[in-house]
């Protein structure tokens, strides 16, 4: 039955028209939020318009080939799961789904610093090897942190830097969702209208593992979602600055992803950190609106990074023809969050592996139709600003 309502979903925004219904109201509202008035959300979306693609003909195409290096890894897909927040509140275990699944479609995730299940449980052959995190307050709580994170075996740590302080929680409010999780009579109306959720997801996760805190914030395991303090391990990061980021650089022996760059002074000065990679991104839209698309700032800071690190990029992709153009203007990788999000919630792992052959699929046909047989050929001659004037 799940099978064949998941073959009934043709693209991932399908994934989250059918969340919307599967999900207590707070809680999608909390995966779907966006910052205030949602400018930045919408300028994520509307950014893909600035390009459109200029196709070669009689291109030999009968093999195409979508995987991608990074890091010394080889990936079937030029894309991953970006890192989210209490997954498995809208899904059973949330985050153990999302990183067997990545492993076993061959593509990254990003474990979520604010995930609710212990990072030792994520990582290893059937799990991630890279790790997220926001860091915390203090240069020891930050060196007791990297050494969990090394121990528990991610070889590959994402550090997000435009989290200084938590954004208007404006939107969570209005659709009901509050930190901490209270519960409410719209909760309780909402699950009872929802019991595949309500049983497969909630009750199944306190009958079996209890009230879910949030366990990777720090060195020890945070509190509880409903605690009365939650919002103590999300609050001072006001004074963090460039020597913090130096100081993880120095205890960190793996790789370092900075996330959450956008502008390109940011981006030089991260390299000069020591940084292995960056994320160009506008945190899904969630923080500080009116910010600029992340699409819009690759071309930027790539012309200021040059070729030293792998550049990557996430914000608002949904087919396969924006994370074409993203590949095109010179990305290494595309992050998707809310997607596989929803994939998991309405069909576990089987629906994040729909999702991924959705993607795939619509990135292997449009490279045939764009006349490339390789990621690596894809360049800004395979488009042009849809103003018709420059050549990318």
């Amino acid at each position: 039955m799940r099978q064949q309502r998941l073959q009934r979903l043709l693209s991932l925004d399908d994934f989250e028209r059918a969340a919307r219904r599967h999900l207590p109201r707070p809680l999608y509202g909390y995966v779907a939020s966006v910052a205030e008035d949602g400018r930045t959300a919408r300028a994520s979306r509307e950014a893909f318009d600035d390009y459109v693609f200029l196709p070669r003909a009689l291109v030999d195409v009968s093999t195409v080939s979508t995987e991608v290096e990074l890091f010394g890894e080889r990936y079937a897909q030029p894309f991953g799961i970006a890192p989210m927040g209490i997954s498995a509140l809208s899904a059973y275990r949330g985050d153990e789904v999302l990183a067997r699944s990545a492993r076993e479609a061959g593509i990254p995730m990003i474990v979520s610093g604010s995930s609710l299940i212990p990072m030792e449980d994520l990582a290893g052959p059937r799990g991630s090897d890279w790790f997220q995190a926001y860091l915390p307050a203090t240069s020891e709580d930050i060196e007791a942190l990297l050494d969990r994170v090394r121990r528990a075996g991610f070889s590959t740590l994402v550090v997000t830097v435009d989290f200084a302080v938590p954004p208007n929680p404006e939107n969570h409010r209005r659709r009901g969702f509050s930190s901490p999780l209270r519960p409410s009579l719209r909760l309780a109306v909402d699950g009872l209208m929802r019991p595949r959720w309500l049983c497969g997801t909630f009750l199944r996760t306190l009958w079996r593992h209890g009230v879910p805190h949030f366990e990777n914030n720090a060195a020890t395991r945070g509190v509880a979602v409903l605690a009365k303090d939650v919002n103590r391990d999300f609050s001072g990061r006001r004074h963090l600055d460039w020597s913090t980021l130096e100081q993880v650089r120095r205890q960190w022996p793996g790789k370092l992803v900075v996330k959450g760059i956008l502008h390109p002074d940011d981006a030089r000065r991260a390299v000069d950190v020591g940084a292995d990679g960056l994320i160009v991104s506008n945190h899904g839209g969630r923080q500080l609106d009116s910010t600029v698309a992340p699409l819009r700032m690759l071309p930027e800071v790539l012309a200021a990074v040059g070729t030293e690190v792998p550049v990557m990029i996430d914000g608002g992709f949904r087919r396969g023809s924006e994370v074409l153009k993203a590949l095109a203007l010179g990305a290494r990788l595309v992050f998707l969050g809310r997607p596989f999000n929803y994939a998991a919630a309405i069909g576990g792992e089987a629906g994040i592996a729909r999702a991924v052959s959705l993607l795939g699929d619509e990135i292997e046909r449009n490279m045939a139709l764009l006349g490339v047989t390789r990621i690596d050929q894809l360049g800004g001659e395979c488009l042009r600003s849809t103003d018709f004037r420059d050549r990318v």
